[in-house]
């Protein structure tokens, strides 16, 4: 699997559009489509920031083993979550109470 493929998967596992990992990882659309209409591999920085926006590691991303894995939307709302202040947190947990499962 080549590094845009993993992109890709990653991208989709989220349903977000090209568009909107742009948005996420605070990067131009152009940036993203040249690499796509290209078919190059991104530098470094921008895989960091891409891997950023997905919550995960470098190492995560280039990790090869398939151990039980956390969903992709889970590993997300623990890395917003982290970045929330605590009256934001309290706010969310009065808001999660709330919600029927």
């Amino acid at each position: 699997m080549t590094i845009l493929d993993k992109i890709d998967e990653l991208r989709k596992e989220r349903g977000w559009s090209v568009n909107n990992l742009a948005m996420e990882a605070m990067l131009t659309q152009s940036t993203l489509n040249n690499l796509y209409m290209r078919k190059t591999e991104p530098k470094i920085s921008t895989l960091r920031a891409i891997c950023e926006a997905f919550g995960i590691t470098l190492a995560e991303f280039f990790s090869e083993t398939e151990e039980k894995k956390e969903p992709a939307c889970e590993k997300e709302l623990q890395r917003r979550i982290a970045a929330l202040s605590d009256a934001q947190k309290a706010a969310l947990l009065v808001l999660l109470r709330g919600m029927k499962n």
